[in-house]
């Protein structure tokens, strides 16, 4: 099957991109979550679109991502979340959280489609998540999520 990604997928592409993936996962997962279209003739016009939206909001150069992981990197980031007596959270930290707590702490704004957590975040204390700030630059943030007051 042929289709159009949205979304970055991890281990299958970036936004804009023209992949061939297999019928069931395209069906079952790609399209109902709103990672892909199906490629068609017209579908080219879209994929124009798409990639002209993601190169105005890709970071410019490689020199300017290097930086800009320096900084994360070296960033302090704590979320306030609401937790219960044990340490559990009310829900999970969603990567909308990720991005404006990183931008409120000063580490610069990103966007949150570029936020990849490993695995939820259910509880508080210090998580790992990485920011994919071009194709070839990853930056490691720590997060601290405490309960909020």
């Amino acid at each position: 099957m042929k289709i159009i990604l949205t979304h970055e997928v991890s281990g299958l592409g970036a936004a804009g991109d023209v992949v061939e993936v297999k019928d069931g996962y395209g069906r079952n997962y790609l399209l109902p979550k709103g990672l892909a279209l199906p490629w068609t003739k017209g579908g080219q016009k879209q994929v124009d679109s798409i990639n002209r939206a993601r190169q105005s909001r890709a970071v410019k150069s490689l020199e300017q991502a290097q930086s800009a992981k320096g900084t994360l990197e070296n960033t302090k980031v704590t979320l306030p979340a609401r937790a219960g007596a044990n340490g559990r959270l009310f829900g999970g930290v969603t990567t909308a959280e990720i991005a404006d707590a990183v931008q409120a702490s000063g580490g610069g704004s990103i966007d949150r489609r570029t936020v990849e957590v490993p695995s939820p975040i259910r509880t508080t204390g210090e998580h790992t998540v990485t920011v994919r700030l071009h194709p070839e630059v990853l930056a490691t943030v720590t997060l601290n999520v405490v309960p909020a007051k």
